[in-house]
């Protein structure tokens, strides 16, 4: 069957069906969700695959996760690859970041789906990633700056969560005994078995309506149909090789000044991107897997479509990366993780930007944040005399586009999450918000102003350690056009009063009634002032 026999409306309502089922695991994992960092922040993905592990659809959730995740699912079904070793009623677990992961507080799990009268071979699987608060490590939160992987956490290879539908109690209770707040994730994992549970049934459901054959094939003309979008859009860049550099301030252990090197070069309706040159993967947490670099690099390519076309495995079919194996954007076991999947996947997109904005200037915008502000607090709840973490990313000012001013308070590229509510924040934490704005004044100057970022000062109720990954504290977001950069961002400790400037990747021990201060980076402007 061709591309051109498929009725473009019965298409359209396929990719509406296999989004809203992933849309509505997304809508389970969060209510069934322990932790305010899923049930609040929304800090976890969901996705659709077909039998040979490639992506159909995926809900609108977290570009660094779902760029990455088919890789999780390749992973996961390399290593159970004999039919009989999966079975219904079956879920993997992973979070190994050498092994089609992000980084270890990521745990992804990954379900076979059969049809009613066919338990051997799966049709199709269904995968949800969740960011869990805490998952070991040397510091609160698994987030910390760190010189090796094993320091980050608990690393777990692709291995039955689930069998038949019954927990594994052993893999569970050894999940459980490597982290600080055992209790949240168990009801964070209950809730991915859930979603899962709720992607099988309808899944299912569709097929027995509109038959296995017929679901598989729109599912395979929505990847090829997303491929068509993808190759319009790179013929319709000039052919020749675009370049750029920019820099990851430091690794948080004395290196700086960090570059990510890319050219991208088009021919015809292929492109090749190419991070040759690259700084070699750092002794310091920012390293980022390829499974990052290739999220990155999908997530670029799919914006600039434009149109509505669906997020799938198609996207990448004209694409090839050149990522050699050692370097920052791809690095090699045993390398710390923690800080490529939120930073470093933040400065490829700004590289991968900054060198298409000169083959597509009236398309590209100038640099957001370029940062996820990731801030880990930890320590011992006294008044619940339980332990507890508590992660956040916060938002930033949005690049100004060609042809409007950049959003301000908002996270952009590589991540799609809230903010944590200050009222969920405060019941669920020893912490007080004492601000929250936008940081006006931030966003860079143009005849298009980049957006602005924000201030949120928290203060901690009792002693406690923070951990920062942070970026852009030296560099500021760029302009393009003769628009002006963004500026940075800071972390700043406010004790007794006096504020104290904090690095931008470290641990700290605050007291209580220390206030932490992060005030985020603004979105470059884009055009001339006095254009």
């Amino acid at each position: 069957m061709t591309a051109q026999t498929f009725d473009p409306i019965r298409l359209e309502i396929y990719k509406h069906l296999f989004a809203s089922i992933a849309e509505e695991m997304g809508v389970v994992l969060r209510k069934v969700a322990y932790s305010p960092n899923i049930k609040e922040r929304r800090d976890f993905s969901c996705a659709l695959f077909n039998a040979q592990g490639e992506m159909i659809s995926q809900a609108a959730h977290i570009p660094v996760h779902l760029g990455s995740m088919p890789l999780s699912v390749a992973e996961a079904l390399h290593h159970y690859s004999a039919p009989e070793y999966l079975g219904p009623g079956d879920m993997i677990a992973l979070n190994d970041p050498y092994q089609g992961g992000t980084h270890l507080p990521d745990i992804t799990l990954i379900a076979p789906v059969f049809l009613p009268d066919e338990e051997k071979i799966p049709f199709a699987y269904v995968a949800n990633r969740a960011h869990h608060a805490d998952v070991g490590g040397m510091m609160p939160g698994s987030m910390s700056v760190a010189s090796e992987i094993f320091q980050e956490g608990l690393v777990i290879p692709p291995i039955k969560l689930v069998t038949g539908e019954r927990v594994n109690q052993d893999v569970l209770d050894l999940i459980l005994a490597n982290v600080r707040t055992p209790q949240e994730r168990m009801g964070d994992l209950y809730a991915q078995m859930s979603a899962n549970q709720r992607g099988i049934y309808r899944l299912q459901d569709m097929t027995s309506r509109y038959g296995v054959t017929e679901v598989q094939a729109y599912g395979q003309a929505l990847q090829d149909y997303t491929e068509r979008m993808v190759r319009q859009l790179i013929l319709s860049i000039p052919d020749g090789v675009y370049r750029y550099t920019d820099y990851l301030d430091d690794d948080g252990l004395g290196h700086e000044h960090i570059p990510i090197i890319v050219a991208i070069d088009i021919a015809g309706d292929t492109v090749t991107v190419d991070f040759s040159g690259s700084a070699p993967q750092q002794q310091g947490s920012v390293n980022a897997v390829y499974a990052i670099t290739l999220s990155a690099v999908s997530y670029v390519f799919r914006s600039l479509v434009g149109l509505d076309v669906p997020n799938n495995s198609g996207c990448l079919r004209p694409i090839r990366i050149i990522a050699p194996a050692g370097t920052i954007v791809n690095a090699k076991r045993p390398a710390p993780v923690a800080g490529g999947n939120v930073e470093t996947s933040q400065r490829i997109v700004d590289a991968l930007f900054g060198a298409l904005a000169g083959a597509l200037p009236a398309l590209v915008p100038a640099a957001s944040q370029g940062t996820m502000n990731n801030v880990t607090i930890g320590g011992f709840d006294e008044e619940r005399a339980v332990p507890f973490t508590y992660y956040e990313t916060i938002g930033g000012g949005m690049g100004a586009r060609p042809d409007s001013d950049g959003p301000s308070a908002i996270h952009s590229h590589m991540t799609n999450t809230l903010n944590t509510p200050i009222e969920a924040l405060e019941y669920a934490y020893p912490l007080q918000v004492h601000r929250y704005e936008i940081r006006a004044g931030s966003g860079g100057a143009g005849f298009h102003s980049g957006g602005d970022g924000i201030q949120r000062d928290v203060q901690v109720l009792t002693s406690a350690q923070v951990s920062l990954l942070t970026e852009r504290r030296q560099s500021q977001p760029y302009g393009l056009a003769g628009g002006r950069s963004g500026a940075s961002g800071a972390n700043v400790l406010i004790h007794d009063g006096v504020e104290y400037s904090l690095p931008a990747k470290g641990t700290i021990q605050l007291a209580a009634g220390d206030v932490l201060s992060i005030r985020t980076p603004g979105g470059g402007g884009w055009g001339s002032v006095n254009k």
